[in-house]
């Protein structure tokens, strides 16, 4: 799918970045196999729920994919300037709980835990993630780290 390899140019993290998983290899998200998992949406494909944006979002931080990233930030939260660890390597996700998101919902909460590390320590990031529906997508607002 050559549209999915073009939202990756000139969004590498640095160091870290990885290649774009071919669709049979596993998701970075955990969630099965890339190409039936965050591959179509990473690729442009709308979400179906705000779950799968959330895992979709993790694998663009585990890819390096910073357009896919800005693209899926609420333009009212969305920062002006998205900064990326150049040294991190996000390395598995775990979700917590998911409240809402679905077809027909307006609203949805993920939290979750995505675990990473940078060559001289590790750790968890922790949050509990806002989206909402419009303009016919799913879109990430923000999140309560925690």
């Amino acid at each position: 799918m050559a549209a999915r390899s073009s939202s990756f140019s000139g969004s590498a993290f640095g160091a870290r970045a990885r290649r774009t998983p071919a669709d049979a290899d596993a998701c970075p998200c955990g969630a099965g196999r890339f190409g039936d998992c965050c591959g179509p949406v990473l690729g442009g494909a709308p979400a179906p729920t705000a779950l799968a944006l959330m895992r979709s979002r993790y694998t663009a931080f585990a890819l390096g994919a910073r357009r896919h990233l800005e693209d899926t930030w609420h333009p009212s939260t969305r920062p002006t300037r998205l900064d990326l660890d150049d040294d991190l390597e996000w390395s598995s996700l775990t979700i917590d709980e998911v409240v809402g998101g679905e077809p027909g919902d307006r609203r949805g909460v993920v939290a979750f835990r995505a675990r990473w590390r940078d060559g001289r320590s590790s750790g968890e990031l922790a949050e509990r993630s806002r989206f909402v529906f419009q303009q016919g997508r799913w879109w990430y607002v923000d999140g309560e780290v925690g």
